[in-house]
C-alpha cells in the first residue's frame, strides 16, 4: 500500500513539475471532455432518474402512515440527491465507465511502447497523458453531477406526482422549503474531488502495467475497484469536514 502511495504520489509530481506547451494541452483536453462528459450523459441521466423515482417511492411509503406532512417527500429527495446520491452515485458510475476506459488507454499505450517512444523524444509523458485528463474530468464531471441532481428531482416528480400519490404543488413546495445553499457547495467539492480521485487513479494504474493483455485487465480491475473506495472513504471525511 504504501509502494502504491508513494509512486502515485511521483505521478502526480511529475504531471505538475513540467508541464508540456499549452497548445499541446488543448486539443487532447477536448477530446477527453467530450468522452468523459458528453459520452456519459446518457448514463448519468438513465441512472439518476431512477434514482430519484426510487427514493421518492421509498420516502412516500415511509411517511404514508406517519403525521409528517406530505410535502416532505419533495423536501428530502431535494436534499438526499443534492447530498450525496447525485455526486456519490454518479461518481461511482463514472469510475466503472471512465476509470476503465482511462486505464486501458494508458495501459495499451504502454504496452505497445507509445510512451517509451515519446520520453526519448523528451516529452513529460505523465504531463501529457494525465493532465489533460485531470483538467478534463474536475471541469466536466461536476456538471453531470448537476444535471444528474436534476434529473433526479424530475424522477421522483415523476414517481408520485404523475400517479397521484402526490399534488404538484405539495411536490414543488417541499422542493422550496427549508433550502441551504450550502449543500449545493458540497455537492460540487464532493463531485471536484471525486473526478480528481477517480481519474487520476485509474491514469497510475495504466501507466505502470507491465506485462499483456491479462495484466492489462487486471490493471483496469484494481483502477476501478481503488476508486470505488476511495470515492467513499472521502464521500465520508468530506461529510465529516463540511456538514
Amino acid at each position: 500500500m504504501l509502494y502504491h502511495l508513494g509512486r502515485y504520489t511521483l505521478l502526480l509530481k511529475s504531471t505538475v513539475a513540467r508541464p508540456e506547451r499549452f497548445s499541446m494541452y488543448y486539443k487532447e483536453t477536448m477530446r477527453q471532455m467530450d468522452a468523459i462528459g458528453v459520452g456519459s450523459v446518457f448514463i448519468v441521466l438513465l441512472i439518476s432518474v431512477f434514482i430519484g423515482m426510487v427514493t421518492a417511492v421509498q420516502f412516500a411509503d415511509q411517511l404514508g402512515d406517519s403525521f409528517i406532512p406530505s410535502y416532505y417527500i419533495g423536501y428530502i429527495v431535494r436534499d438526499i440527491t443534492i447530498i450525496e446520491m447525485a455526486p456519490t452515485i454518479t461518481c461511482l458510475v463514472l469510475a466503472g465507465k471512465v476509470g476503465s476506459n482511462l486505464a486501458a488507454e494508458i495501459g495499451g499505450m504502454r504496452q505497445k511502447e507509445h510512451i517509451d517512444a515519446m520520453e526519448i523524444m523528451g516529452v513529460n509523458t505523465a504531463a501529457y497523458l494525465v493532465m489533460p485528463k485531470l483538467i478534463a474530468a474536475v471541469l466536466v464531471i461536476p456538471l453531470l453531477v448537476a444535471i444528474s441532481a436534476f434529473v433526479s428531482i424530475i424522477g421522483g416528480y415523476i414517481a408520485t406526482v404523475l400517479p397521484g400519490d402526490l399534488s404538484h404543488t405539495e411536490y414543488v413546495l417541499g422542493l422550496r422549503s427549508f433550502f441551504v445553499p450550502r449543500y449545493v457547495f458540497i455537492m460540487f467539492v464532493k463531485a471536484a474531488v471525486f473526478a480528481f480521485l477517480l481519474t487520476s487513479v485509474s491514469c497510475y494504474f495504466g501507466y505502470y502495467v507491465r506485462g499483456g493483455s491479462i495484466e492489462l485487465g487486471e490493471a483496469s480491475t484494481s483502477a476501478v475497484v481503488v476508486s470505488n473506495v476511495l470515492i467513499l472513504l472521502f464521500d465520508f471525511i468530506i461529510a465529516l469536514l463540511l456538514t
